[in-house]
């Protein structure tokens, strides 16, 4: 296959806007967590969460584009225009059916939605605008970073929660091969932070109700008890190896190696994997990028929070890896998960730890859970000569992703 590389990376995330903020803030092990200040939580069963607090909307996208958008897509547009500066990369150089944008996403624009209700009980239906038939759309981001730089080849988004930041990039790499496009913005955002979207959050059941931002996302510890929401993620820019080339960009983060993706039967179906397929996800990807797991240097997990799925997760590892087989690591617990940028973020984070060749830490995590036995890098960054990162993630209602990162060269 074609080989598929990153030449971008554009991050906003709750513990730093802008690549390297983010990177510094994750190798000193400072989160993002903390009490949330968007609305009043008091009466809801979250109270704390990974905000982006360094980000105004209007320092950063013009205002006729502000009053068409949820925040969500607003933060996309920044770390878009990050991706793109940070690879070198003007859109109005390349033709502009070569250019595609694919993008994970999991509520929508959930606030803007909130917003507009809110009118159309209090003041009536004239005063919703004519943006809500849009700006609340899963593919609202997609489309809108289409329309701003001019990218017109295929474009799409993939809604499965959690894990479709490593859908959306996996299948970049499926289009750049089939030359489809040759440039493509891909990755994932969210936000969905507001009382509407926490309470649609909390259906689920396995968010913290903890108020202590240390607390609350403690993945594979024994004092695990589900995990906290965030917002933010990263877009990126990936390129055919020939294209950047061709075009000398500046530099090559990495290489999208291998990907794969499964579902988890119906609730109830037990087998010897405890009815997950996470572990079959990840086979098949590493046989994707033609790999032995003996080759995978790190893994980024997926850390749900819940104890259970920790456990399954754990125990997959194991079964692929070995007892402490390959270190892992899991930075999320600095960020909350991101939903839609969950994932996203973390291949950003991986390309960055490879880069650098260290494993950046997961913090909060005092002792792990019985059933858990792994060599989970916790509290400060590991340095590591790394080749090879295996990133994990999955999403509510049984969605499993698999992504292997490779090194440039």
């Amino acid at each position: 296959m074609t080989a598929a590389v990153v030449t971008g990376i554009g991050v906003v995330a709750p513990n730093g806007v802008g690549t390297e903020n983010y990177w510094r803030s994750v190798l000193a092990g400072r989160s993002g967590v903390r009490p949330l200040t968007r609305f009043d939580a008091g009466g809801y069963p979250v109270r704390v969460a990974g905000e982006v607090t360094e980000f105004d909307a209007a320092e950063h996208v013009p205002s006729r584009l502000r009053v068409q958008t949820d925040r969500w897509t607003q933060l996309a547009f920044h770390a878009a225009d990050m991706a793109l500066t940070d690879a070198g990369a003007d859109p109005s150089e390349f033709p502009e059916y070569d250019m595609a944008v694919l993008t994970s996403s999991s509520s929508g624009g959930t606030e803007f939605g909130q917003h507009e209700i809110e009118r159309l009980w209090s003041q009536g239906s004239r005063y919703v605008t004519a943006y809500q038939s849009i700006a609340w759309f899963y593919a609202a981001t997609t489309g809108q970073l289409s329309i701003r730089h001019g990218m017109r080849g295929p474009c799409g988004v993939v809604c499965t929660e959690q894990a479709g930041g490593l859908d959306a990039t996996g299948r970049t790499r499926r289009l750049l091969a089939d030359g489809g496009a040759r440039f493509v913005l891909t990755g994932g955002t969210d936000a969905s932070l507001c009382p509407y979207g926490v309470t649609a959050q909390s259906a689920n059941g396995l968010l913290s109700d903890s108020d202590d931002p240390d607390r609350g996302f403690q993945p594979f510890a024994a004092t695990a008890g589900g995990y906290v929401p965030g917002e933010g993620g990263a877009i990126l820019v990936a390129e055919s190896a020939e294209a950047a080339e061709a075009r000398g960009a500046e530099r090559v983060y990495g290489r999208i190696t291998g990907y794969a993706a499964t579902f988890d039967p119906r609730p109830g179906g037990r087998d010897a994997d405890g009815g997950s397929r996470l572990r079959k996800a990840a086979e098949q990807a590493l046989a994707d990028a033609g790999l032995e797991p003996a080759e995978i240097d790190v893994v980024f997990a997926d850390a749900s929070g819940d104890p259970e799925r920790d456990r399954l997760e754990s125990m997959a590892l194991d079964r692929l890896f070995g007892p402490r087989g390959v270190p892992v690591t899991a930075p999320k617990t600095m960020t909350g998960r991101l939903y839609g940028g969950g994932a996203a973020l973390d291949v950003a984070t991986a390309l960055l730890s490879i880069r650098d060749g260290v494993i950046p830490p997961t913090i909060n995590v005092p002792a792990l859970a019985p059933g858990c036995d792994l060599d989970l890098v916790r509290d400060e960054p590991r340095p590591a000569s790394l080749r090879n990162a295996l990133i994990l993630a999955r999403g509510h209602g049984g969605f499993n992703a698999a992504l292997v990162i490779s090194r440039a060269h």
